[in-house]
């Protein structure tokens, strides 16, 4: 499977992740995520694979996070994927998948480890 890099292209960082990797010789799948959300499972997959909570992976300074009372800990594991679909805004970039190994590029470097 082709490395993956769920990307926007108006984020510098996720510029210079992009750039990063095409320095190393790999051309990524690019997701331009704001236009095609991962699925709830995509994410479900991407959050275990990290080991991380679905906050974890959540912009909280994004209006959506205050708007929809995103802080709420009523609020499961389940509801907050669903609303990271919904806004994808939400979603911390970039996120790079490489053969079952996932990284958040920031900083960018820091996808060199899945590599």
């Amino acid at each position: 499977m082709a490395v993956r890099i769920y990307h926007n292209p108006n984020c510098s960082k996720s510029r210079a992740t992009l750039e990063l990797l095409r320095d190393r010789g790999v051309e990524p799948e690019i997701i331009e995520y704001l236009k095609t959300p991962p699925s709830e499972a995509e994410l479900e997959a991407i959050l275990t694979d990290l080991g991380f909570t679905p906050r974890e992976l959540m912009r909280r300074n994004e209006p959506e996070y205050r708007d929809h009372a995103l802080d709420s800990d009523s609020l499961t594991r389940e509801q907050l994927i669903r609303a990271m679909v919904q806004h994808p805004r939400l979603i911390e970039r970039p996120i790079v998948v490489n053969r079952g190994k996932v990284a958040i590029g920031r900083p960018p470097e820091a996808v060199l480890k899945i590599l």
